[in-house]
């Protein structure tokens, strides 16, 4: 069955993913939209790098159109928060990208966003699931009789130009060196240009199209930049900055080759904001994100706010204008003024501000971070889905234990799976992916011994 998840509905091409089923799916949409009718002018429609992505993409543009309905069809793939900003431009009633982000190559996705440019909520995809489930009953017969509704977009200079109103360009120069590692995805001739028109010196790898990836997944991991980490060290770089397939996370190497977790960057860039902006006001993260947000925003008493996993929880607080910044373990992050979409681009071009204002490496950034907040460590790990596995995570959220790795707990949020916070402060979360077929477990501590004890105990309950 078609389901919306996490980030929309996503499945393996051929297989799940089909052109009946994105003719389907479209369909719901555009009854949807009919029926609905958000104020706006026509829908977005955009695309990744991922094989057939163009052909779906022009599918659906033409379902839509069949209905009157008016489509901006970009004119290459583009960054997800690219999109998100047309939306935004062109006073679209939604927009639709066809993306599966940092999944594997085998993957494809539709993404949907609400005439505000941020990811459409479960009670808006859940519409369009019954929409579904209808036509899945009486098939339509699709007539393409007027295309003259498809417009052609490109929506690369007006986000370009949006990212200078939070970015202070001025702090960029050429005697900042840095690494550009596109990933076969979206971000090339964005990223790089803009660190070159504001003027970086730039090197950039793996800008040009490819389906595969590489072979890998397109996600920015350790394990995927290893020619951006080797790049970096051979030429003495300042920085290396990477995104994922649709742009919309980031990956981060530091001038010795250190990959710097999305976590560290997140409370990086959230301490340089505060200090550098002067920001006032709540942040907000997901339930799965680092508690280091917390104790610096703490510090300089900022509320904090805490969403389940997905970063249309979060956009919703930009949207109400109750944050300052949102941000996710997985890479993702926005700002006010900004996008209610979380953005690769920009948070890579915020830590290159931050490295040329600061003058130090991340390294040594983080060094004072955590001297003045306090140290702290994290990391996850996915296994597998299966029904036993998904049976059992469930019964833990129902019949959570006492303790656990030796030590109390103290408290349980179960927004988004089963959290449990320890007497020591360290905390597990254990959850189902609303992306991917695995399950979820996230840890972290202020001593690495215990990470590992915890990720243990986690592995072993899960086991029973």
């Amino acid at each position: 069955m078609i389901r919306f998840g996490t980030a929309g509905w996503r499945g393996i091409i051929s297989d799940e993913f089909t052109f009946s089923n994105v003719r389907l799916v479209s369909q719901a949409i555009a009854n949807y939209i009919a029926r609905e009718r958000p104020p706006g002018k026509g829908i977005v429609v955009g695309y990744d790098t991922r094989f057939l992505s163009e052909r779906f993409a022009g599918e659906c543009a033409r379902v839509i159109s069949n209905h009157r309905i008016p489509v901006f069809l970009t004119d290459r793939d583009a960054p997800t928060p690219a999109l998100a900003a047309a939306i935004i431009r062109k006073e679209a009633q939604a927009g639709i990208n066809f993306t599966a982000s940092h999944n594997p190559p085998e993957y494809s996705g539709l993404k949907l966003s609400t005439n505000k440019g941020a990811a459409a909520l479960p009670e808006v995809t859940e519409q369009i699931e019954r929409e579904i489930r209808k036509l899945e009953t009486h098939p339509p017969t699709f007539y393409y009789l007027d295309e003259t509704l498809i417009e052609e977009l490109s929506p690369q200079e007006a986000y370009l130009s949006l990212l200078k109103n939070t970015v202070r360009v001025d702090r960029l120069n050429s005697n900042l060196k840095i690494a550009v590692d596109t990933l076969w995805g979206t971000a090339r001739d964005y990223l790089d240009r803009f660190l070159i028109d504001n003027g970086c010196t730039v090197e950039v790898i793996h800008n040009f199209r490819d389906p595969y990836f590489g072979g890998y997944g397109p996600e920015a991991t350790e394990v995927t930049l290893q020619d951006l980490k080797q790049l970096v060290v051979s030429k003495k770089f300042n920085l290396g900055v990477s995104t994922d397939g649709d742009a919309d996370r980031f990956g981060i190497i530091d001038s010795d080759g250190t990959y710097i977790t999305p976590n560290q960057t997140l409370a990086l860039v959230l301490d340089y904001l505060i200090q550098d902006r002067n920001w006032k006001g709540s942040v907000a993260r997901s339930v799965a994100t680092t508690h280091l947000i917390d104790a610096i925003a703490k510090k300089h008493n900022l509320p904090v706010l805490v969403t389940p996993v997905g970063f249309k929880y979060l956009a919703e607080l930009f949207l109400e204008q109750k944050i300052i910044l949102g941000c996710e373990e997985s890479a993702g992050l926005s700002v006010q003024g900004h996008l209610p979409e979380k953005d690769g681009i920009l948070t890579c071009v915020l830590v290159a501000e931050m490295v040329a204002t600061r003058g130090t490496s991340l390294k040594e950034q983080l060094d004072q971070l955590y001297r003045t907040y306090g140290y702290r460590v994290s990391t996850r790990k996915s296994y597998k889905y299966t029904e036993q596995l998904g049976k059992r995570v469930q019964d833990l959220i129902q019949h959570p234990p006492k303790t656990f790795g030796g030590k109390q707990v103290v408290e349980m949020n179960t927004m988004d799976g089963l959290k449990m916070i320890l007497e020591d402060g360290s905390w597990v979360l254990c959850r189902i992916s609303g992306t991917e077929q695995v399950v979820r477990v996230y840890a972290e501590s202020d001593i690495e011994e215990t990470l590992a004890r915890l990720m243990k105990s986690s592995e072993a309950l899960l086991a029973q």
